[in-house]
């Protein structure tokens, strides 16, 4: 080959290796994003945070809401973003100062997404109620009236956990729908009657099968319902403990059940620091009368099966309100985003099967199931394939 062609060619294939480059970097920022979310050791780490900017953690301020102010908090890239996304706890204590939602916010922003993060009084306190998705409709329609937050108008939502639902139904809301980009959701529930059943331990019903659930989800094929986790049952006692025992019990049963919760919370953290909130969730339970008494035993012995029958009874003539559940609530009209770990067991994953089923004639609707995910966060040693994969999801949630 004459040397002109020879360069020409080398000439080409390099032209073509830069434009491959260029296309990868918003998957390689994503995938950057990742790893720095699951905080590895080494060089993977070390690269990944090289890629994120710089990010300004702006004072906790007061968001106006119809039940009362809401404690917020803005986390801005260096650079001027695009797009601001609310982002909601799961069912903490801590709120917007949960550690892994202030990590979560300060790598987001590092990629160039602005975040608002937003709490919910009644998530803090382990609820789950309509109150909160009156808040988080509030929060949307707050933040789209701040030019630095929505220059075009328009707002993501995500939300985690048990969050995760009420944000997708908050989204939804007709006042609101049309100011939203984006609405996502991460270990979060299609029907949350179906999910207290789970944690009861009663039975599902009928799942797609896995040709079904393939079309539906990406990594539908990982997906299995393990069985549930004591944390949940526990929730979903303190949430129906108004009708599981007399009223007279009422408030000091869920006085010792939201202590137990709060010892879960501090476990993860510092388990040493948990113990004596453990056992004085423990002493009062043994103070209590019966059923009370009873209850917190079944509680503080972490015995699921027990506790599930207790509850079981409640569970058949239940009727939640449709805005607790966005399979039964008006559907976003913005693409959704769903994202859950493959064997979740606070919320099993066929939860999100089902909403992609509901959502995917409404709305463009990305699901991805994941074997690197537990409970709405990242934590385990990702395999390359399926953190690309990942990456891919989370790059189509950013340009948004």
């Amino acid at each position: 080959m004459p040397r002109a062609s020879r360069f020409l060619v080398l000439a080409a294939l390099a032209a073509a290796s830069i434009v491959g480059v260029w296309c990868c970097l918003p998957r390689l920022s994503a995938m950057a994003f990742i790893v720095r979310v699951a905080k590895p050791e080494g060089t993977l780490g070390r690269l990944a945070r090289l890629a994120g900017g710089k990010v300004s953690e702006e004072p906790i301020f007061t968001l106006p809401a119809r039940h009362g102010p809401m404690p917020a908090r803005t986390y801005r890239p260096a650079r001027q973003a695009r797009r601001t996304t609310i982002l909601v706890p799961g069912i903490h204590m801590d709120g917007i100062a949960e550690e892994r939602l202030v990590g979560l916010a300060k790598e987001l922003a590092a990629t160039g997404l602005q975040v608002l993060t937003v709490a919910p009084p009644d998530l803090t306190r382990y609820r789950i109620t309509t109150d909160t998705v009156d808040e988080l409709e509030d929060a949307i329609a707050w933040a789209v009236g701040e030019p630095d937050l929505a220059p075009d108008g328009k707002v993501g939502i995500t939300g985690f956990s048990f969050s995760g639902g009420l944000a997708l139904v908050a989204a939804g809301r007709p006042a609101v729908r049309d100011k939203v980009a984006f609405a996502s959701s991460f270990g979060g529930h299609a029907d949350l009657l179906r999910v207290l059943r789970y944690l009861c331990g009663q039975d599902l019903g009928p799942t797609p099968s896995t040709a079904q659930a393939r079309v539906l989800v990406q990594g539908a094929e990982h997906i299995h319902i393990p069985k549930p986790h004591d944390y949940g049952g526990v929730v979903a006692l303190l949430n129906l403990a108004d009708r599981v025992v007399p009223q007279a019990q009422v408030a000091a049963l869920a006085e010792a059940v939201t202590l137990f919760l709060q010892a879960s919370s501090i476990d993860r953290v510092d388990p040493a620091k948990s113990q004596p909130v453990f056992a004085q969730a423990r002493r009062l339970g043994e103070g209590m009368p019966k059923p009370s008494r009873t209850l917190m035993k079944y509680v503080s012995d972490r015995d699921v099966a027990k506790l599930g029958e207790a509850l079981a009874p409640l569970l058949a003539g239940l009727d939640l309100p449709a805005d607790l559940s966005p399979e039964r609530a008006p559907a976003p009209t913005a693409p959704v985003f769903l994202l859950h770990g493959a064997d979740d067991s606070v919320v099993p994953a066929t939860e999100m099967l089902s909403l992609a089923r509901k959502l995917r004639s409404e709305t463009r609707v990305r699901a991805f199931g994941s074997r690197l995910i537990t409970h709405a966060e990242v934590n385990r040693q990702a395999a390359l394939a399926e953190m690309w994969q990942l990456a891919g999801f989370w790059q189509d949630l950013m340009s948004r």
